[in-house]
């Protein structure tokens, strides 16, 4: 898989602000979002989802009839703001009303798949550098890890990327390429596409899998390191969520991950490590193997994994 852009877009996203996601029961998302270790506000008629790591609001969660996407807020620098918009609807992106109680700054439209966007002048919520792990210590005479009972519970510390469902992914690269000045990191071609922002990200800030149609797949949440991913994975199962994929590493990415199945067949990933792009890097893209699309390392990828919910 190539870039399908032949010129590239003049100016970009740096991060993503939030999403809104409608799930059918508030209280089951609640039970659900307080094991995985969200700092959870009721505001009525939506649940706010914040980390210790700040008070940014990363996620509202509404009822509706069933879980999907509302909407996802993108944001940019001031200067950008104006030459994106004009980028956005230059490449076929269609002017939209905003998300219900969702307020009208910025500018909403739509993707190609129909997914709703907004792009906004906003903070950079991606990292502007690489993160290390801190690895326990190694030396003689030192234990490694801590004992079961002294050891945190896993809490995600920001939003590292989100994965849609797209009935043609080639067309959906393209699009966010040409709009709003992505990059392509690595793909298999017809099964998944990475792509990063352009001014400091993660291997990949928004993905795309093959689908018959578009859908909400999962978020992924950045931890310390592949422990903590562990114990997210235990943390969980005690709370009665066992279904999900994990753990593991990627291949495109790198990642240590844990993927846990939400009461609605979408997925929240607890993930470690993974690789950054630098501002002005040209990261070796890639069409790669199927067999190196998903994972290193890992337990069989669980049959239901790639269902996409919603059709």
């Amino acid at each position: 898989m190539t870039s399908s852009t032949t010129q590239r877009a003049a100016f970009g996203i740096h991060s993503i602000d939030h999403f809104a996601l409608e799930v059918p029961s508030l209280n089951e998302a609640t039970h659900f979002l307080t094991a995985f270790g969200f700092g959870l506000e009721n505001a009525g008629d939506q649940l706010l989802l914040r980390t210790p790591a700040s008070d940014h609001i990363w996620v509202r969660v509404r009822e509706g009839a069933r879980k999907r996407l509302a909407y996802l807020s993108l944001n940019c620098f001031a200067d950008d703001f104006e030459p994106l918009r004009a980028q956005i609807v230059q490449a076929g992106g269609r002017a939209a009303a905003p998300a219900v109680g969702s307020g009208t700054d910025g500018f909403w439209f739509e993707d190609p798949d129909g997914n709703l966007m907004q792009l906004r002048v906003g903070e950079k919520t991606s990292p502007g550098f690489k993160v290390w792990p801190q690895p326990a210590a190694r030396l003689a005479g030192l234990r490694g890890a801590s004992m079961r009972a002294d050891a945190p519970p896993a809490r995600p510390q920001r939003l590292s990327h989100v994965l849609m469902f797209t009935p043609d992914i080639e067309h959906a690269v393209a699009f966010y390429e040409q709009a709003l000045g992505m990059r392509l990191s690595d793909g298999s071609a017809g099964i998944v596409a990475f792509l990063h922002a352009r001014h400091g990200s993660d291997h990949h800030l928004i993905a795309f899998a093959q689908g018959e149609a578009k859908g909400w797949h999962h978020s992924a949440w950045d931890v310390a390191d592949v422990d903590t991913v562990g114990i997210g994975k235990m943390q969980m199962a005690q709370a009665g969520y066992v279904e999900g994929w994990g753990v593991g590493r990627h291949v495109l990415g790198s990642n240590y991950f844990q993927y846990v199945r939400d009461p609605w067949g979408a997925y929240w990933e607890y993930s470690a490590d993974i690789d950054f792009v630098p501002p002005g890097f040209e990261w070796p893209c890639g069409d790669h193997a199927p067999e190196n699309s998903l994972y290193l390392w890992g337990p069989d990828v669980p049959a239901y994994f790639f269902e996409n919910t919603e059709q």
